[in-house]
């Protein structure tokens, strides 16, 4: 999930965040939430994360899908979701703070250790 959160952080999304949840859902272990700047922005890092995932044989599950001007992608790994929202849309959810409870992972910045694995 630090991995993930790094590709996002490389590919210009904004406020990276790692919530680890497992404590307290049954849903996922870690929410891994960025914000996108656009639609165009969110298509491209969708890209680069699909990409990311076949490279490291990871299947979303229930298949992934983007659907165009939608302004929050949610990406479900199993134990792993990755949300990316457009800055409203992330603001109006506020799901740091629906999450409380979850601990804060820190993230590492794109210059940490080169291309995300």
């Amino acid at each position: 999930m630090r991995a993930l959160a790094r590709l996002l952080a490389e590919h210009r999304c904004e406020n990276p965040v790692i919530l680890d949840i497992a404590a307290v859902s049954d849903v996922a272990d870690y929410f891994v939430i960025a914000t996108v700047r656009s639609s165009t922005h969110l298509a491209g890092v969708y890209g680069y994360l699909m990409q990311y995932c076949k490279e490291h044989g990871l299947e979303p599950l229930g298949g992934s899908k983007r659907v165009a001007n939608n302004p929050w992608l949610l990406v479900d790994l199993g134990p792993v979701v990755v949300h990316l929202m457009e800055r409203g849309t992330r603001d109006y959810y506020e799901l740091e703070r629906l999450w409380f409870s979850g601990r804060r992972v820190p993230v590492p910045s794109p210059a940490d250790g080169g291309p995300a694995q």
